[in-house]
């Protein structure tokens, strides 16, 4: 089966299933498992690569509102590769190439490869996308043994917190302007010991005021710019320390790209990570370059 991947969350699916052999295309984001930088890149961001959090929202708004779309697809390199399964998306219009996108690429190019979307909205969810994965692909045991043992490390942490005090937890996703973080995140926090505020489960990530902020009195603030990395979301969280309703509280900033925005298994270290931050002592110290408390 030829492979092609267009969501870094469907590589590192694809991947822990032991497919990388059939893997023939990713994205330009896909970087986990490093080897996954080897393959060949057919899908790319118009972004500017050094745009600040403003400009990144406008360029998207306007890709929302009927503008050039955020992502180009390399059609001549989807034909030449001849997939004959695609996994994709359709949760977020600026995460990756779409799947009706894809489609309409597909057919023009008289390519019948099988097109996967996997949208998630919850953890559990993510972990379906995964036995999906398994079932497309031919690999249902270890999807499941793969799922079994996440599943296992989730409930590890839930229980290691059960008895702690849940600290009012704020998950800023974006900075200019302020989003609150969705879909699974609020999930995470919860499992992770802390109570979720100024937001809900399941639901998209949305703008928020610093009003909104202030009056939902969080105790930590969890700063997870999507797709940036540790280093990145440090940079971009010196200008938001005294910012009002933030600053009396605990701060940190985690590598988004890796354990938050993609919906792969690496959200089970996410919920590890969160756990180690706001409850220390309760579950094992995480790893170096994934967590940085900043007050």
């Amino acid at each position: 089966m030829r492979i092609l991947s267009l969501l870094p969350s469907a590589t590192e699916i694809v991947y822990a299933l032991g497919l990388e052999d059939d893997l023939v295309g990713v994205t330009h984001e896909c970087d986990w498992p490093p080897a996954a930088r080897n393959k060949r890149p057919v899908s790319f961001s118009s972004l500017p690569p050094a745009a600040e959090p403003a400009e990144v929202d406008r360029l998207v708004s306007a890709s929302i509102s009927g503008g050039e779309p955020i992502y180009r697809l390399d059609n001549e390199a989807v034909h030449e590769l001849r997939p004959d399964l695609v996994l994709t998306q359709d949760l977020c219009a600026v995460c990756a190439v779409p799947s009706g996108h894809v489609n309409d690429a597909l057919e023009l190019l008289g390519c019948r490869a099988e097109v996967l979307s996997m949208d998630p909205s919850s953890l559990s969810e993510v972990l379906d996308c995964v036995l999906r994965v398994g079932t497309v692909t031919g690999t249902e045991a270890a999807a499941t043994a793969l799922v079994d043992g996440l599943r296992a490390r989730l409930r590890a942490v839930s229980d290691a917190v059960a008895e702690r005090t849940r600290p009012r937890t704020f998950a800023l996703e974006w900075s200019d302007p302020p989003f609150n973080g969705g879909h699974w995140i609020p999930e995470m926090i919860e499992l992770a010991g802390g109570e979720a505020v100024l937001t809900s489960r399941g639901t998209p990530s949305v703008r928020v005021t610093w009003e909104q902020i202030a009056s939902a009195s969080p105790e930590a603030v969890v700063f997870m710019p999507c797709g940036y990395d540790l280093e990145g979301a440090v940079a971009e969280a010196g200008a938001l320390l005294d910012r009002p309703g933030l600053s009396g509280a605990a701060f940190f900033a985690v590598d988004a790209s890796s354990h938050f925005s993609r919906p792969g298994p690496r959200l089970v270290n996410g919920v590890e990570i969160l756990a180690s931050a706001l409850h220390p002592g309760a579950v094992p110290e995480s790893a170096p370059g994934t967590l940085r408390r900043l007050r």
